[in-house]
């Protein structure tokens, strides 16, 4: 379980560039996923940089931050099953969003992503994005754990 505060991203993959959930990219978007009793939450609070248009969040930054959130949900939940204490590497091996409404740029934006389906190294997740109370993105994605000799294999580290 992720110490008190601290993301999962930061407790078990401090030093990961990826451009959505990387600590140790300056750049990207950092995003903090944390644990509830259905599986993985974030708060996210989009700056000017990621607006498509005036005061509304690019659907590319939209996408990664399902991306990001499920991939991190799916590892968890395999870690969790297994009794492991350190999360497989995973990545996405197909996801899908919906864009429900625009999604405004300056607020908090909030991302649940829960496990629906889980099997040795893979898990399905759905993952959903609000603005204000409305649904703004809806996805779901296919996220499996890479083994040894896999270009992401050791990308956590």
């Amino acid at each position: 379980m992720a110490e008190s505060g601290v993301g999962v991203q930061r407790q078990y993959a401090a030093s990961s560039i990826c451009f959505g959930c990387g600590p140790a990219n300056e750049k990207g978007l950092r995003i903090d996923s944390t644990r509830t009793d259905e599986g993985l939450e974030l708060w996210f609070t989009p700056s000017e940089e990621h607006q498509a248009f005036p005061g509304m969040v690019n659907g590319g930054i939209i996408g990664t931050l399902l991306d990001c959130h499920g991939n991190w949900a799916a590892a968890i939940a395999l870690m969790d099953a297994a009794g492991d204490d350190q999360p497989p590497c995973t990545v996405t091996a197909s996801y899908s969003i919906q864009l429900r409404r625009p999604t405004p740029a300056g607020v908090p934006l909030h991302v649940t992503a829960k496990v629906v389906e889980l099997s040795e190294g893979r898990a399905q997740v759905e993952m959903e994005l609000q603005a204000e109370g409305k649904v703004c993105a809806r996805g779901e994605g296919l996220f499996v754990a890479v083994t040894e000799g896999h270009p992401a294999f050791h990308r956590w580290n």
